[in-house]
């Protein structure tokens, strides 16, 4: 009898996503792109619609075969392609325990790799230009001062788009110890302290009155989207730009004000794993990425070094034909 994926998929995402691992609703929408994408994909090359396919459609080969689509057809990115990816091995180590007689085409699916691709080196704001993007929004306007507290949040608190546009009022406490809080990605609660010039902006507009209990709100009292912070520093970085020249030659993004709070802390002497608290990372490896894009930090351990006094130390030369071979790959 052959096992048709309706049921695992919905089992997938109500019983192992929502209930047993209770992931956040970005992760959900995440996962469901993926397996819509890859219905779409599998209707185009299979003639079957998605509600008639069987698991034994989705193998190894249509699922290389989709993610070379991603890439050539869509123009996706290794990064995105293995986002995909990761997606569909989440459901086949699923289907594992749901459906152990097909241990043998869920291994072939499972044993697809990742791509590698190169580590672009974050782009991060100077604190000249974190002046000029600051100073950008027209205070003047109920917008621009609205405006102007979510970008001075975003760069001092270091979090992501879809944590600041998530934020309610009560968030925010502005008491001794004042401090901001979010629920981040993974479901982890994070607290981070304001600085006074923060607390002072904060205050202000919270004195505003109320359109909706979003910290952020639009225009209509409801929740501002990722796409509409997207534009509005769109417009503040060409604003900005007149004054401050380099922020032309950048891609500035709202994540680069994330990027900018933890080199800011970097510059400060802050260690790693405190910056990873900070920004809510799951590792510490994924804050280093920091320490390969800041300049200041590299010049400064080279300043550190000896000057050579022209004598050359001995080379190592291996003693066995196995380890120079190996040496001299």
């Amino acid at each position: 009898m052959k096992t048709t994926l309706p049921a695992l998929i919905e089992r997938f995402f109500t019983e192992r996503l929502m209930r047993q691992r209770n992931v956040s609703p970005h992760t959900i929408g995440s996962y469901r792109d993926t397996f819509r994408l890859l219905f779409a994909f599998a209707r185009d090359h299979l003639g079957k619609a998605p509600s008639t396919l069987d698991l034994r459609d989705i193998d190894s080969a249509l699922i290389s075969a989709f993610l070379d689509h991603l890439e050539k057809n869509r123009s996706a990115s290794a990064s995105t392609r293995n986002l995909r990816l990761t997606a569909i091995r989440s459901f086949f180590n699923f289907v594992a325990f749901e459906e152990p007689a097909y241990s043998a085409h869920i291994q072939s699916v499972l044993a697809i790799p990742s791509k590698r691709h190169d580590q672009r080196q974050v782009d991060f704001l100077t604190r000249p230009e974190i002046e000029a993007l600051l100073a950008a929004p027209d205070r003047s306007t109920w917008i621009g001062r609205r405006d102007h507290a979510l970008l001075l949040l975003g760069v001092q608190t270091g979090m992501r788009v879809s944590e600041l546009v998530g934020l309610d009022r009560d968030a925010v406490s502005l008491a001794q110890g004042a401090h901001v809080r979010c629920l981040g990605k993974g479901r982890k609660d994070r607290c981070t302290p304001l600085t006074t010039k923060a607390v002072m902006t904060l205050k202000e507009w919270l004195g505003e009155p109320k359109r909706a209990q979003a910290l952020f709100p639009n225009i209509r009292g409801g929740r501002l989207s990722v796409d509409a912070v997207q534009y509005l520093m769109a417009k503040y970085v060409a604003i900005a730009g007149e004054r401050t020249p380099s922020l032309r030659q950048k891609q500035v993004s709202p994540h680069i004000l994330r990027h900018s709070a933890a080199m800011e802390l970097l510059q400060a002497g802050v260690e790693c794993s405190v910056i990873a608290l900070w920004l809510g990372h799951e590792s510490i490896d994924t804050t280093q990425v920091y320490l390969h894009a800041h300049l200041a930090l590299k010049e400064a351990a080279l300043a550190k070094l000896s000057p050579y006094d022209g004598e050359t130390a001995n080379r190592f030369h291996p003693d066995d034909t196995l380890l120079a071979f190996l040496n001299a790959l």
